[in-house]
Order: C-alpha cells, then sequence, then structure tokens
C-alpha cells in the first residue's frame, strides 16, 4: 500500500506542509516582540524650557528609533503613513504648568489605529510608561537643578517638586479609529487571503486548460482568451467576498465599489503572479506557490510592519500582492496615506508577473499528450 505513487505523494505532502509551515510560521513570528525596537516614534518638542532635557532622557530610554528634527504637520504626515508609529508632543508650557502649584502639564501621544494591532498596543502601552516616567524624572535631582536654573528659590523649587506627583497626565489621540470588532481588524487579510487562495486554485486549472486550447485556437490565441476570462473573472469574483464582509459591517456604496475595484486588480494580478510558477513546473509550482502564500500570511502587514519583518518576510511583501492590497484596505476601510503607492506598486506586480508568463509561454515549448488523458487527470497538490 505504502508503495503506491498516491499514498507516496501524500506522504510527501504531508511533510512539506508541515516543514514549510513551521519553518515559515516560527521564522516569521519571533519578530514579535523582537523587532518592536524598529519602529520609529517621532518626538515634538514645543518648550523651550526643560523641553530639551525631557527629549534627551527619552532618546536614551525609549528602545525606538527616534525622530526629533521633524516639525508637527511633518510628524503628523509620518504617521499618516506609518513611516513614523507614534508622535510624542511635548507642549509649549509643559515646564510652565509644572512649576504651578495648581497646574497640570500633559503630553500628547499622536498614534495611527489603521495599523497592525501589534503597533497600537504596542504604542499605547508606551504612552502609558513614558507618562510614569517622567512624572518620576520631576521629582528627581536633575529636574530640581532646572528649575533652580530658572531663578527659582531652593526653598520653592523643592516644594513644587515634592508636589508634582500626578501633575503629568497623557491625552492620547487616535487617528484613523477601527470600528470595535476582531473582524474588522482582520477584514483586510483574510479578505486579500481568501481571493489569492481562490486565484492560486484557478491558477492551476487554467493554466491546464490553455495547454489544450493551444490545439485548437492557436499558440497566442489561447494565451490572450485565458487573459480574457481571467479579466472577467477578477471583475466577478470579488463581489462575493467584499458583499458578505459589508452584509456583515455596513459602509457606504463609494467605499464598497472602492473595496470592489481593489480586489478585482488583486484577483487579475494574483492569478498573474501565481501562473508564473505553473507556467513553468506544471503542477509543482503549487508547491512554490504554497510558500508564497504562507509567507505572505506574515509578510502582508496585518501582523506586524515591514520594520518589524526579518529580511525575508520584507522582500517578500515587495514582490507579492498582498502587502499592497491589505494596505490598500486599510486606506480605504479606515484611512491612512499613500494609496496611489500601494495602488502602483501593487499593479507594477501584475505587471512584471504577465511579463514573465508571456516569456514562458513563448519559449516553452507545449506538451505533447494526449488530451483525453490529460482532461481525465486530477491535480495532485489538491
Amino acid at each position: 500500500m505504502l508503495k503506491h505513487k498516491g499514498v507516496k505523494a501524500g506522504i510527501f505532502m504531508i511533510v512539506f506542509y508541515q516543514i514549510v509551515m513551521l519553518t515559515v510560521f516560527m521564522s516569521g513570528y519571533s519578530a514579535i516582540p523582537k523587532n518592536v525596537t524598529n519602529l520609529t516614534v517621532a518626538i515634538v518638542n514645543e518648550d523651550q524650557q526643560s523641553g530639551t532635557e525631557f527629549v534627551q532622557k527619552l532618546q536614551e530610554q525609549l528602545p525606538f528609533n527616534i525622530v526629533t528634527d521633524e516639525s508637527l504637520e511633518q510628524a503628523k504626515t509620518g504617521l499618516e503613513d506609518r513611516d513614523i508609529h507614534m508622535v510624542i508632543r511635548i507642549p509649549g508650557d509643559f515646564t510652565e504648568k509644572l512649576s504651578e502649584q495648581s497646574g497640570k502639564a500633559q503630553l500628547e501621544y499622536l498614534i495611527n489605529e489603521s495599523n497592525p494591532t501589534t503597533i497600537t498596543s504596542s504604542m499605547k502601552s508606551v504612552a502609558a510608561e513614558i507618562t510614569a516616567q517622567i512624572s518620576a524624572q520631576v521629582q528627581a535631582q536633575s529636574f530640581e537643578a532646572v528649575l533652580n536654573g530658572m531663578q527659582i528659590p531652593a526653598d520653592q523649587s523643592k516644594q513644587i517638586v515634592e508636589s508634582t506627583t500626578g501633575k503629568v497626565s497623557s491625552n492620547i489621540v487616535m487617528s484613523n479609529p477601527q470600528p470595535a470588532g476582531m473582524q474588522n481588524q482582520m477584514a483586510p487579510m483574510f479578505i486579500t487571503m481568501a481571493l489569492y487562495v481562490g486565484a492560486m486554485i484557478y491558477a492551476m486549472q487554467s493554466v491546464g486548460g490553455m495547454q489544450q486550447l493551444r490545439a485548437q485556437m492557436g499558440k497566442w490565441k489561447a494565451f490572450f482568451a485565458l487573459r480574457g476570462a481571467n479579466l472577467l473573472i477578477s471583475l466577478i469574483a470579488p463581489l462575493v467576498g467584499v458583499g458578505i464582509y459589508f452584509m456583515v459591517q455596513g459602509y457606504g456604496v463609494e467605499v464598497f465599489l472602492k473595496m470592489w475595484l481593489v480586489h478585482s486588480l488583486q484577483l487579475f494580478v494574483s492569478i498573474e503572479f501565481t501562473s508564473i510558477f505553473i507556467m513553468l513546473l506544471g503542477q509543482g509550482g503549487m508547491l512554490i506557490n504554497m510558500i508564497f502564500v504562507l509567507s505572505q500570511s506574515i509578510a502582508n502587514g496585518t501582523s506586524m510592519s515591514p520594520e518589524m519583518m526579518p529580511g525575508y518576510f520584507k522582500f517578500v511583501s515587495q514582490i507579492t500582492p498582498m502587502f499592497y492590497s491589505t494596505h490598500l484596505d486599510y486606506n480605504i476601510l479606515f484611512g491612512g496615506g499613500r494609496t496611489a503607492h500601494y495602488a502602483i506598486g501593487l499593479a507594477l506586480v501584475g505587471m512584471v508577473a504577465f511579463v514573465l508568463n508571456t516569456a514562458i509561454h513563448h519559449f516553452k515549448q507545449a506538451k505533447q499528450t494526449n488530451p483525453l488523458q490529460e482532461s481525465s487527470q486530477q491535480p495532485a497538490i489538491v
């Protein structure tokens, strides 16, 4: 029984999937929380008295990439574009409020919620920690020296420092909030993933069908006829997945149309991308496609940002469709910047894949097989 060809293939696939899945997930998710330190935090100091000292202390204490030379507007733009992951604003009256007996100083934290939950939850925790640390620092001798430098009498300075407990508060400003519910946070990933997996299976079936049509229609007529069918399917099929999501979580007609167009483009690009390996290797190309689909479950950017990804996944995110599609979904559903960048990136992946498929089709000779035998074979991978 174990010598049967189908059984051997099945055993191979069981072993293969275990190796690939565990290798991908273990290597990918090891970046959390290890690579959280790769995120960028901008500090905007508007306090000309002791603000510089606070900025220096934050730079020493925070384990992030710290940016201090941007204006508030520049930092907000970086936050919207997801290049900056939190903005800390020290207001101009921060020291003045601390020096007043009844004053209360407030630090402002700006966080873009249209991001992976790993980032938003980490930044909220960091904001709470920073506020607690500064509350402790304002009672330290270094801050007492700052007040003395402002020519405040020593006795009064000491009283001020002793009364600063609880005088520092935080104001967390969340932009692009997501609707409540885990289904909304994960929608960009699962809508994109469902269409990508469907495209992968469809590509295997359609490329096999094209090989049979070559004898009837000719080499290039069959190739372009398949592209026309791919385009038609890409316009119709996403209506199902997008429609199901919109039935559960209502949005306006404009948002629905944008999501439909984005995922129509994503489906067409995904078909072209997954067809590359089928055109090259036949059914064996599904093994390569499986590696890519599992890799994109991490590289799509919904569990971590590119700054946190290990090098392999960061590379995969730039050459595959899912990263661009999920970020377009983020922008459409929740808000965010660089929409044109993601749309162009997705289109470029499709164009490159189309060129590669055209080149493969041009140079690769058709297999001489019996059409009846070919049609009776079942895909070994599926």
